[in-house]
Order: structure tokens, then C-alpha cells, then sequence
């Protein structure tokens, strides 16, 4: 049985975001500068990749993003984080 174009896009998006975390979590954890420019090179790559496929799941209606925020909402959250020092 073949999968459906949706289905696809949507495991591919899924894979795309699992790499961009990885990278998220070794970008960090290497003292390598050569190495850390590849792996900072690489992720922007993916990032660009999934951000071109994720424009093509909204276009085509495979994926619908959550509402947008309030300004009070983002007021909330930004007021957590500074009175925990982040």
C-alpha cells in the first residue's frame, strides 16, 4: 500500500525536526571549533529544508499551525522567564 503524500510530508517533517534537535544537542557538547562550524552548517541546512517543507504542508493544508499568541500571552511568558534569571 502506497502512503499518501500528507502521511509522507508529515514522517518527513517529523525526521527533519529529530535532526534539528540532534544537532541542537551536539553543537553544544564539542570543543571542536572545525567541528562545531560543520555541525552549525549542517543544522542551518536542515533548517532551511524544513522550513521549504513546512511552507508546502501549509500551502497544501497538511499542516495547520496553533493560533497565534496574545500580546498578553508573550508578556506572560517573557515575565517567567526574566524573574528566573534566564
Amino acid at each position: 500500500m502506497q502512503m499518501q503524500e500528507k502521511t509522507m510530508v508529515s514522517d518527513i517533517l517529523a525526521g527533519m525536526n529529530g535532526e534539528l534537535e540532534r544537532y541542537a544537542q551536539m553543537i553544544p557538547q564539542t570543543d571542536n571549533k572545525e567541528l562545531k562550524q560543520c555541525l552549525k552548517q549542517f543544522r542551518n541546512a536542515a533548517e532551511q529544508g524544513q522550513e521549504e517543507l513546512y511552507q508546502i504542508a501549509r500551502e497544501k493544508s497538511y499542516y495547520v499551525p496553533a493560533a497565534q499568541a496574545s500580546q498578553q500571552e508573550i508578556e506572560h511568558v517573557r515575565s517567567l522567564f526574566s524573574s528566573s534569571g534566564l
